[in-house]
């Protein structure tokens, strides 16, 4: 029960990078079957952000690493240097 509750406080936060860029909102997390890792976000990214556009995948989405997210709280702060997708 404890994970869809965490699961549902993060959907639709704010993501931004660690440069101010309001880079999109989250709209979900990929996770590895067998070891229970977030890998991914899935950010519907914000047609004003040059970076997110670029990274747009052909189904409108982006998807990055879990390794670039340095905090979350009201939104999540990517580290711009590490979107490597």
């Amino acid at each position: 029960m404890g994970k869809y509750i965490i699961a549902r406080q993060l959907s639709s936060k704010k993501v931004i990078t660690n440069e101010g860029d309001e880079f999109g909102r989250l709209v979900d997390l990929n996770v590895s079957e067998t070891t229970g890792k977030v890998e991914t976000l899935v950010i519907e990214p914000n047609p004003d952000s040059i970076l997110a556009e670029k990274l747009r995948k052909d189904d409108g989405m982006v998807l990055v690493p879990y390794e670039s997210v340095l905090a979350i709280s009201d939104y999540v702060l990517l580290d711009k240097r590490n979107i490597t997708y």
